[in-house]
Order: structure tokens, then sequence, then C-alpha cells
């Protein structure tokens, strides 16, 4: 199985930007689906991206469509997230997850099979 890391988070002002990072290992991020999502305080763990095997196809939840972008490096095994724009609403803990199944996208949390530890970002206004 695949093991996740994220990291890049931080505190930072609305308007600011920041990009994080998910470093694999274990197995080679390219068997995956990735996907971000987050989790406020007292709230729902929520959809932000995804990102097919080849990078090629990418979706967005509407709250961060326009501002957020999700990438990835299937050399580096890394997948990233560049946060632009930020908002005290886009704070929360960041997750990335892995779907090993044969979809060419998902964006629902039942749908990822494997999880990171989580990155605190952190957005003052």
């Amino acid at each position: 199985q695949v093991q996740l890391v994220e990291s890049g988070g931080g505190l930072v002002q609305a308007g600011d930007s920041l990009r994080l990072s998910c470093a694999a290992s274990g197995r080679t991020v390219s068997n995956y689906v990735m996907g971000w999502f987050r989790q406020a305080p007292g709230k729902e763990r929520e959809f932000v991206a995804s990102i097919s095997r080849s990078g090629g196809t990418t979706y967005y939840a509407d709250s961060v469509k326009g501002r957020f972008t999700i990438s990835r490096d299937n050399a580096k095994n890394t997948v990233y997230l560049q946060m632009n724009s930020l908002k005290p609403e886009d704070t929360a803990v960041y997750y990335c997850a892995a779907d090993r199944s044969p979809v060419q996208i998902a964006r629902s949390a039942r749908d990822f099979d494997y999880w990171g530890q989580g990155t605190q970002v952190t957005v003052s206004s």
C-alpha cells in the first residue's frame, strides 16, 4: 500500500498563497487517482480537488475553483495543491488521499483508500 505525508501548511494572511505537497512512499503514486480534502473544526471533511493518474483530468470544489490548482509529478511521487487568494474560510486541516480503484477520477471521500495525517492551514483576516 502507499503511505502519504503532507507538508507545506502554515499560518498566512488573507490573499496570500501556499503550496501543499503530498509525498508518497511504498508504491508509485502513478497507480492512484489522487485527491485533496479538508476539514475545519466542527465540520465534515470536504472534497477540495482531485487529479487523474496521468494528470490530464482535474476536478475542483466550487469553493476553490479558480483559486486552487492540483498537480502531480509522478517521477517525484508527489502531488501538489497550489492555493492562491486564500480566504479565512479556507482554514482547515488539509488531507491528501489516494484512490486505487480503476476510475478516471473521484471526488467522494469514501472512494479514497489511503490518507495522510494532514497539514494545518490557517488563514487570518
